[in-house]
C-alpha cells in the first residue's frame, strides 16, 4: 500500500520540475492547500443533502403550494396484471411483434397498449411539485455560491489579470475564502453526483454523469496541484447560467409564461457567450498559454488541461441544444406564445417540460358493436374512437 500510495502521490506527476511535498507543507508563515483537506467534502455532501430534504420539505413545497404548483404527478395506466408484468419483467418499451401478441392475447388494439405502456413509464416520474422543489433548490445554492464567488473574486488581482494564476506558483498561499469556497462546491457536486440516481431521471443522464465526474476531477486536480486560483474562476463563471436555468424551470412549472421565456432567453446568452467566448479565450488561454509561458508543462499539467477541453467539449453540445430547442419552439409556436422549456423533449439537457404526458384513459377493448363493424366506421376512422392518424406525444 505504501508502494501504491507513493506511486500515485509523485511529485514529478503533481508538481512543477524542482518541487516537492515538503516545499507544499504547512507553516506558521503560510498555508497550502493538502490533499486531506479534501476528506471533509465527504461528510460535508452527506450534511448538503440532508439539509436539500428539510429545504425541499419545508421551504420549497410551501412555496409551491403558495403558486398553486399542482402536487398530482402523471395520470396513472388502469391496472392489468398481464401488461404490468411485462412492463416490470421483460421491457417498458415494447416492440411492434410484441405488441401485436398482446392485442391478440388481451383482445385490445394495439394503440391502446401502446397508451398504456406511455401511461405507465410516465406513472412513474415525478409531479411538478418534486420537479419545482428540485429547481428550487438548485436555484438557491447557486445564487448563493456564485454570489459569494463574485464577492471574493473582484477583490483579487488575478480576476483582472489571469497571469496572476501562474506568478510565483505553486507557493500561492491558501486563503480561508478560496478553502471555503472549494470544499463547498466538491461537496455539493458530490452530492448532486449520487443524488443523479435518484432524481429526475434525464434523457442525457449519462452526459451529466460525465461532467460531475470531469467537475469533481477538476475541483480535485486544481486544489491538490494548487491550481485554486484560476480554478476558482472556472467555478465561478459555470455558476452563472445555472442559476438562470433553474429560475426558467421555475418559472415554467408555475405556468409564469412570459417570465419563463425571458429567463430562458437570458440564460441562453449568458450560457452560449461565457462557455463558448468567455471561457476559451479567459479561462484555456491562461492554462494553456499563460501557464506554459510563465510555468511550463508538467505532467498533471496536460491533465488538467485535457479535463477543461473536454469540458468545452461539453460546452458545445449543450450550446447547439439550447439553440435548437430554442429554434424549434419558434418555429412550432406562435409568435410570442412558445415555450422554450417544453417544446423539445427529446433534445433538452437540462431543459425539461412543466408537465408529464398526460391523455385520457383508454377503452378497456376493442369495439366488436355490429354497426360498427358493418359501416366500417372503425376500421377507417379509428380504433376505440381515437383517430388512426392521430398523433402521440413521446414522453418525456
Amino acid at each position: 500500500m505504501a508502494g501504491i500510495l507513493a506511486w500515485f502521490w509523485n511529485e514529478r506527476f503533481w508538481l512543477p520540475h524542482n518541487v516537492t511535498w515538503a516545499d507544499l507543507k504547512n507553516t506558521d508563515e503560510a498555508t497550502f492547500p493538502q490533499a486531506e483537506d479534501l476528506y471533509l467534502a465527504c461528510p460535508l455532501a452527506f450534511c448538503i443533502f440532508m439539509i436539500r430534504l428539510v429545504f425541499e420539505r419545508f421551504i420549497a413545497r410551501p412555496c409551491a403550494m403558495g403558486l398553486k404548483i399542482q402536487t398530482n404527478g402523471p395520470q396513472k395506466a388502469q391496472p392489468n396484471a398481464i401488461l404490468e408484468k411485462v412492463f416490470t419483467a421483460i421491457t417498458k418499451h415494447p416492440d411492434e411483434k410484441r405488441l401485436e401478441g398482446l392485442s391478440k392475447q388481451l383482445d385490445w388494439d394495439v394503440r391502446t397498449i401502446q397508451r398504456w405502456f406511455r401511461q405507465r413509464r410516465n406513472q412513474e416520474k415525478p409531479s411538478t411539485l418534486a420537479r419545482f422543489c428540485e429547481s428550487m433548490w438548485r436555484f438557491t445554492f447557486y445564487l448563493y455560491i456564485f454570489t459569494y464567488g463574485v464577492r471574493f473574486l473582484k477583490k483579487t488581482t488575478w480576476l483582472w489579470n489571469t497571469k496572476e494564476c501562474w506568478y510565483n506558483y505553486p507557493y500561492q498561499p491558501l486563503t480561508v475564502d478560496i478553502h471555503y469556497y472549494y470544499i463547498l462546491e466538491l461537496s455539493f457536486y458530490l452530492s448532486l453526483f449520487f443524488s443523479q440516481f435518484t432524481d429526475i431521471r434525464r434523457k442525457d443522464f449519462l452526459i451529466m454523469f460525465l461532467h460531475h465526474v470531469a467537475t469533481i476531477s477538476l475541483i480535485t486536480f486544481s486544489y491538490v496541484n494548487n491550481m485554486a486560483r484560476v480554478g476558482a474562476l472556472v467555478m465561478c463563471l459555470h455558476d452563472a447560467a445555472d442559476v438562470l436555468i433553474e429560475a426558467a424551470k421555475m418559472a415554467n412549472y408555475a405556468k409564469c409564461q412570459i417570465l419563463c421565456n425571458l429567463l430562458f432567453a437570458m440564460f441562453a446568452i449568458i450560457f452560449i457567450s461565457s462557455r463558448l467566448a468567455v471561457y476559451p479565450v479567459w479561462i484555456l488561454n491562461t492554462t494553456l498559454f499563460e501557464s506554459w509561458e510563465i510555468v511550463g508543462p508538467y505532467p498533471s499539467w496536460w491533465v488538467f488541461n485535457l479535463l477543461l477541453i473536454s469540458l468545452q467539449l461539453l460546452h458545445s453540445f449543450w450550446s447547439y441544444l439550447i439553440v435548437k430547442t430554442a429554434c424549434r419552439a419558434i418555429s412550432k409556436g406562435k409568435v410570442g406564445k412558445w415555450n422554450p422549456l417544453h417544446v423539445s423533449k427529446d433534445d433538452r439537457s437540462d431543459i425539461e417540460s412543466s408537465s408529464d404526458e398526460e391523455e385520457t384513459p383508454p377503452a378497456n377493448h376493442k369495439q366488436h358493436s355490429s354497426s360498427g363493424t358493418a359501416n366500417g366506421t372503425n376500421k377507417n376512422h379509428g380504433t376505440n374512437g381515437y383517430l388512426t392518424g392521430a398523433t402521440y406525444p413521446d414522453e418525456h
